[in-house]
């Protein structure tokens, strides 16, 4: 064959036809995983044993707590939102045996200032200003929360409870709290679900996050939970035993290193992720707990979610490099089939990314054949039956995906936002391209010597209705 005598025609068929097959395939292959996870998700279901609990939201709410309760919440350039953040945290949640543990640098004293008018002269908030100067990494400031909160307990005399994290632009769920705490009898790690808010600022870019944790948090954690396998933390709405917080800091968690002072690991651009699978790794009881208030509403940890295209990309970059490129290194592939199973799927993102940007690719250049076909020139090659089936499925599992990111989202946001979902399909892959390219040239700097870059998402946009700023314990007494 003299491939120098081709055509162009030709050359771009033949490019055509091989992007059809790894794409077809790849698409194939992930659409399996999927649906794999649909099916034990269905089969709960149909079983009775996927059902919803539901609790009382005021019972929760003035639940008396089995002992005294910690919430870190680190900052780094969060004056817009912290102070809304912890006002309303101290009015839902009004028991007296609650701190919070507010983490602020001294080179951010806007974030402090607004800390302190949220914090109102409440008793139960400690501010503590980190001696370095920000941002290192939220795991540095989760760590120097804890040796704060440990420094309160030899002066006290008595230890925590459990130790609950949550981040400067999130609105907790007034039940949550008494709900963690009955929990938490019964295992050393408990999640809540995330639900992030429709942005009315960003129907699109802000609002995508809606169907992606509704699937995740309605669906796949609740597959994860039923399988067995160690569950992630979300870092948010997310709470340990204090005594399991200890071990892990004396060296019962694999991945933190030497530097990090705590039990969170200093390295890692997730650190939450990794404790949580590091408490599955040490035979600690983990739950994700999916309950619903007697109101029909999802106690979970509300916020609204970055609203533009940079914003989304960094943070979904940050996710891929902790997760997948540093969750290699870092974790392995340690664990039952289950195990090796969930983290396969964790670390999908830079190969999606790669399917991804080949389907599109496979788009742009189909359209340009389909014109010179109109125009006369026609394709040098003809599907096979076997490519035919392939695109048969690919078609078909693609309806299915659709058919289900409209249902999930549609239960907790209603059917305009399922639609909304569907057709921010493609945008959703977009940020999934960029974020995958990003996270890859993050990474190979690291590989060159170079330390993990945090790259905090900026907040300018709290969902919390405004509240008094005086201290709650005072209007509960």
């Amino acid at each position: 064959m003299d491939l120098a005598a081709w055509s162009a025609l030709e050359w771009l068929a033949l490019i055509e036809y091989e992007l059809l097959l790894f794409a077809g395939v790849f698409f194939l292959l992930g659409a399996i995983d999927e649906i794999a996870v649909d099916l034990i998700w269905l089969w709960r279901r149909v079983t009775g044993r996927g059902h919803t609990h539901t609790v009382t939201r005021s019972d929760m709410r003035h639940r008396r707590l089995s002992g005294a309760v910690a919430v870190f919440i680190p900052t780094w350039q969060e004056r817009e939102v912290i102070d809304r953040t912890l006002a309303h945290a101290r009015s839902a949640w009004a028991q007296d045996n609650v701190t919070f543990y507010i983490g602020c640098y001294r080179n951010d004293p806007a974030s402090l200032q607004s800390a302190l008018e949220g914090a109102g002269g409440d008793r139960r908030v400690r501010m503590v200003v980190h001696d370095r100067y920000g941002p290192s990494t939220k795991a540095d400031c989760l760590n120097r929360l804890y040796r704060a909160m440990e420094q309160d307990e030899l002066r006290r005399g008595t230890a925590y409870r459990t130790v609950l994290l949550h981040d400067a632009e999130d609105m907790v769920d007034p039940a949550a709290l008494g709900l963690i705490d009955r929990a938490i009898d019964d295992c050393e790690f408990v999640q809540l679900p995330v639900l992030p808010l429709p942005h009315p600022a960003s129907p699109w870019v802000g609002s995508h996050y809606c169907e992606e944790f509704a699937e995740s948090h309605g669906k796949g954690m609740v597959v994860r939970d039923a399988l067995g396998a160690a569950l992630p933390a979300a870092g948010v709405g997310c709470a340990f035993r204090r005594d399991l917080l200890d071990t892990m800091a004396r060296g019962g968690n694999p991945s933190t290193s030497r530097n990090s002072e705590g039990p969170f690991s200093g390295l890692s651009l997730t650190e939450d992720y990794e404790l949580g699978l590091a408490i599955g790794a040490a035979g600690g009881r983990s739950r994700f707990l999916r309950v619903r208030g007697d109101d029909g509403q999802l106690v979970a940890t509300r916020s609204y979610f970055p609203s533009t295209l940079a914003q989304a990309v960094r943070q979904k970059a940050r996710w891929v490099h902790g997760i997948a490129f540093q969750g290699w290194d870092r974790l392995g592939w340690n664990g039952t089939l289950v195990e090796k199973w969930m983290r396969l799927r964790d670390r999908r993102g830079p190969l999606a990314a790669v399917v991804l940007l080949t389907g599109y690719t496979l788009f742009a250049l189909a359209l340009v054949l389909t014109g010179l076909d109109l125009a006369g020139y026609e394709r040098p090659w003809e599907p096979t039956p076997l490519l035919l089936t392939l695109l048969a499925l690919n078609m078909a599992a693609f309806v299915w995906r659709a058919a289900m990111r409209f249902a999930f989202t549609a239960r907790e946001y209603g059917a305009m936002e399922g639609l909304r979902a569907v057709l921010r399909i493609p945008l959703s892959n977009v940020i999934a391209i960029m974020a995958g390219r990003r996270a890859m040239f993050a990474y190979a700097r690291t590989l060159r010597g170079g330390d993990p870059e945090w790259e905090k998402t900026a907040h300018d946009r709290h969902p919390a209705p405004q509240v008094s700023l005086r201290p709650a314990i005072e209007r509960a007494a």
